[in-house]
């Protein structure tokens, strides 16, 4: 039973991310486009990009365009590992 539960998770998570593309427009090839330490970068300032975003419309979260692939990566890693985002939820509580 709980085989069957991860095969149905790992189908499910394939078949959720083949919807999930990036429009040609947002990735760029020249020499100035940010890349994985800007996307580190972004996603470590995420919530203070996000609350000036909602009173500036000139602020954004994300850069565009961008190279791709390694500038999500350090995104992602820079909202998850560098914001904190597993970190603090693992502690365990003392009473």
């Amino acid at each position: 039973m709980q085989t069957r539960r991860i095969l149905v998770a790992i189908i499910l998570a394939f078949a959720v991310s083949a919807c999930a593309s990036q429009i040609d427009a947002g990735i760029s090839v020249e020499p100035n486009t940010p890349g994985f330490l800007w996307g580190l970068w972004h996603g470590f300032i995420f919530p203070w990009s996000f609350i000036g975003s909602l009173f500036n419309p000139d602020i954004a979260v994300y850069a565009v365009p961008n190279n791709g692939g390694w500038y999500d990566f350090g995104f992602f890693l820079g909202v998850t590992v560098l914001g904190g985002g597993s970190f603090f939820g693992s502690k365990k509580r003392r009473d």
